[in-house]
């Protein structure tokens, strides 16, 4: 029996190689889409993603049917583990999405202490941000979500919570100067809004049970490129990816200006944090630069940002132009990208698949009929900039 030390160790080694190697999927850029559907995506959905070229997922599931008050996490009240149900449907999703050849992004849109708005009467739950009592149910959920899903082939990382805001009516502006962000944070460390800090103590309990696995961390008021710079320094764990999400300036690229009787055009002058700057591509270029300065300056690699999200109303008259400034000074920094959304079932106005024109009635039938969607998409115009660079 004196061979069994060796064996033993040739099987550990056979066994942590791959969870070894989950980090390098990040080292090179990745491209991919937001998958925030209504109904969980069937194979179809994961393999026309993957035809384009996209190799990741950032993977929502809160719109789907929960077993009970909230999908995954039973209730954001009061956490008592993954009810087996959602848990099921959500691996169903994930071997559909690893069979197409996709990785896959776990993306929580709540958590407990702090409920998705669109789930909770679009109100803003804040709780986790303003009592420290919720980060262990938060950490405890987490840590049961990593113990399930760390052996699956496709999971390429943990996107602890998808746009944080423990800044929102706190005592500093969305957009507000780094120094500004710097001093407000500096009289925030230690409480509730510390957000590096509840993100140390989710990791920490992840790590008891996965140390493989990337973890993905949104910066915060709602993972603003200009919210990282706070931040005194990065993460302790070394397989963090820093995420942000672009759609600046909010008051031309999203739904609201559609609704204006002259929409903000682009380029051109629109409102931005106390004032109105004009936006073109130098802007946008200066704008996702500070991410970017913020991890140089830290010493994070830059194939550990990521742009989570970004988008445009596809029937926005500046929206192709905006997308190909956006992934133009993405791809010149060399970040990870995931553009918003790629054939959303609840939501028309960011899918570029759909062109310009008004979606057919027989979409909003199935969201109320609560059945697939039944429009045909097909690549267009308005999704050049992505399709090309996918």
């Amino acid at each position: 029996m004196r061979f069994l030390p060796a064996l033993l160790a040739t099987l550990l080694t056979a066994t942590q190689v791959p969870a070894a190697d989950l980090i390098h999927f990040w080292d090179a850029p990745q491209h991919g889409g937001n998958s925030f559907n209504r109904l969980p995506p069937d194979q179809a959905y994961f393999d026309a993603l993957k035809a384009y070229g996209a190799s990741w997922v950032r993977l929502s599931y809160d719109k789907w049917k929960p077993a009970k008050r909230d999908f995954l996490i039973g209730d954001a009240d009061k956490y008592e583990g993954i009810p087996a149900q959602d848990l099921a449907t959500l691996k169903a999703a994930l071997d559909r999405a690893d069979k197409a050849g996709l990785k896959i992004v776990i993306t929580p849109l709540s958590l407990p202490g702090m409920r998705w708005a669109q789930n909770n009467g679009n109100t803003f739950d804040g709780r986790l941000w303003q009592d420290k009592a919720w980060w262990p149910q938060a950490a405890t959920f987490w840590k049961d979500l990593a113990a399930a899903l760390k052996d699956h082939p496709g999971v390429a990382a943990y996107n602890i919570i998808n746009e944080p805001a423990p800044e929102k009516s706190n005592g500093v502006a969305e957009h507000a100067s780094a120094d500004a962000l710097s001093a407000w944070y500096a009289g925030q460390a230690g409480t509730a809004r510390d957000l590096p800090a509840f993100y140390e103590t989710v990791i920490k309990a992840i790590r008891e049970v996965d140390p493989a696995t990337p973890i993905m961390a949104d910066a915060g008021w709602y993972a603003a490129a200009d919210a990282f710079s706070y931040w005194p320094k990065p993460l302790t764990d070394d397989k963090v990816l820093y995420s942000f999400h672009m759609y600046e300036p909010y008051a031309a690229t999203s739904a609201p200006n559609m609704k204006r009787e002259k929409p903000y055009a682009y380029p051109g002058k629109v409102p931005f944090g106390d004032g109105e700057e004009t936006w073109n591509r130098e802007r946008i270029a200066a704008y996702l630069k500070q991410p970017v300065e913020w991890a140089d300056s830290h010493n994070v690699p830059r194939n550990r940002m990521v742009a989570g999200e970004f988008g445009c109303m596809r029937r926005w008259e500046g929206c192709k132009a905006y997308l190909e400034d956006v992934l133009t000074a993405l791809d010149d920094s060399k970040l990870h990208w995931a553009f918003y959304s790629f054939r959303e079932d609840s939501w028309d106005g960011m899918d570029y698949e759909l062109g310009t024109k008004k979606v057919h009635w027989s979409y909003w039938d199935a969201i109320d009929a609560g059945k697939p969607d039944p429009i045909k998409r097909k690549p267009g115009p308005e999704f050049d900039p992505i399709r090309k660079r996918l």
